[in-house]
Formats: structure tokens, sequence, C-alpha cells
């Protein structure tokens, strides 16, 4: 796919004029390391052909309720992105985020719909980190019998991914002892504990409310589940700040003032790299 020359000089020139980077990133920042984005039904079910066979949809198998109805076969599904997140190495394009914000006056922050932890693991500090969807490496009760969420450091799980389901044991809470889950945001979801999150945003826009100059750069963050484009938007209109959007399928933005790069993400920031180097 080629890349607008004029769209990236355009991203080029915002960054260079900003104080302040905000981070925004949807499944599409994760795919050029690997990571599926379970983009229609026909992609989640080559990524897990067992589900596939049983014809449940995403949204079906990513539902607090089957956490209680059939947990070898939720844990099957999450301990295998569990694992798959942990393995993951972030592809360069993290650090080329992480260059440019630490070259700005006040740094930069992140907002993702991602709950992979690969900005964490790509060396982005937690304190301007905000998950919108929550973290597969925090876990809370299924029931939930309390407010408790707990790092899922201790739990390694062992997948049959014939069956697509858990081999060993679920974890389980440590008050009550029913099974755990992790704490994300699933469809249909009355059960997710929010607090970690919350907390976030709150640090989050707490450094938001101190930068000036900001230029928000979102990628990979798609219309279905509009979490991300939202916050996108309303950050870089409020602050009066340029939009840079990078994605391969769905890259119109709101205002001529606005960039709009047609791209993979790694592809986009090397490109936008390899201008502000020059």
């Amino acid at each position: 796919m080629e890349l607008d020359p004029d769209a990236i000089g355009r991203a080029a020139g915002a960054i260079v004029a900003a104080d302040a980077l905000l981070i925004t990133a949807g499944a599409g920042m994760g795919v050029d390391s690997g990571l599926p984005d379970f983009r229609g039904n026909e992609g989640f079910w080559r990524a897990y052909p067992a589900i596939g066979r049983r014809g449940l949809r995403f949204d079906e198998v990513a539902d607090a309720q089957s956490f209680k109805a059939d947990p070898a076969l939720a844990w099957g599904f999450y301990g295998h992105r569990l694992a798959l997140y942990r393995d993951t190495v972030p592809h360069a394009g993290f650090g080329l985020l992480g260059r440019w914000g630490e070259r700005m006056r006040h740094g930069c922050g992140v907002f993702t719909s991602n709950v992979d932890g690969q900005f964490q693991r790509a060396g982005f500090a937690s304190a301007r980190l905000a998950e919108c969807h929550g973290s597969i490496h925090h876990l809370q009760c299924s029931v939930p019998c309390s407010e408790d969420i707990w790092p899922a450091d201790d739990f390694v799980p062992e997948v049959d991914m014939e069956q697509c389901r858990l081999v060993n044991k679920a974890p389980t809470c440590p008050r009550c002892g029913a099974v755990a889950r992790p704490n994300i945001l699933m469809f249909g979801d009355c059960d997710w504990l929010d607090e970690r999150t919350r907390d976030q945003q709150t640090r989050l826009d707490r450094w938001l409310a101190g930068t000036r100059r900001v230029v928000v750069v979102e990628i990979g963050a798609g219309t279905a589940i509009p979490s991300v484009r939202r916050f996108s938007q309303t950050a870089a209109a409020a602050r009066d700040a340029v939009l840079v959007r990078i994605n391969p399928r769905e890259p119109a933005v709101p205002r001529s003032r606005d960039v709009s790069i047609g791209g993979p993400a790694l592809a986009a920031l090397q490109a936008i790299d390899d201008r502000l180097s020059a």
C-alpha cells in the first residue's frame, strides 16, 4: 500500500510543532507484531478454528456469562490470548512513538482499547496510560463478590487448541472461590469492574490538562467499536489539536486540518519518522 507523501509530511510537521504527544490506539496497532485483530467472523474463526467449527461468533465467546456457563471454553480462548500476548514482542513502531514523546516538553500519554499490555511491554509509563477496555493481565471474580482486581501473573494457562479448552485449573477468586475472569470489558458486560480503568483515565486526563500544543496520533482504531475514535476526536477538538489518523481501511478524518494516512501502523510510523529524521 503506497502512502501519501503529502499526508506523511503534514503529520511530521504536526509532530514537530507539538509539545505533547497523545497516542490513541486500537487493534490495528498490534497487527504488525503478529497479533490478530478479529476483523469479522472469518478472521476470528481462522485464528480459532475450534470455535469456528462450533459456529460461535466473537461476541458469543467474549461474553462474561461464558465464564459461568463453560469456563473451560472461555479460558481456552482467553488463556491462549494471555499466553500469546505474554510472548509477543512489540513491533518497532512502539519505539518510534516513544522516542517522539521523549523529545517533547510534556512527553506522551496513551489511550488504548487494546487489552494486550503491549504499550507497557514497550516501555510506556503506566502513569499516563489508560486501557479503556481493561487488561487481560489482570483478573477479577466472575460473580463478582467484591471490587477486587489482581494481577494474572501467577496463572499459566495450558490450552488444548484442537478443542480451544483450558486443560489445567482455571484461576479462582481468593475471596469466594468462584472462577476468576480477565478484568476486560466484554460484550453485554454488567459484571466488569472498572475502578482500575477509571483511575488510569483520571491520571491521563490530569496529564492532558497540564499540556499545551498537543498532537493526537491515532493508530488502527476502527468504527465498529468506536471507543478510541471518539476519544481521539474529542481530545483533538477540545485542545484545538491536529489529529493524525493512521488506518488502512477507514482513514477519513473529521476536519480539514487533520491528517488522514491510509496504511498499516508500522509502515506509516516509519515513513513519518523518516521525514522527521530528514
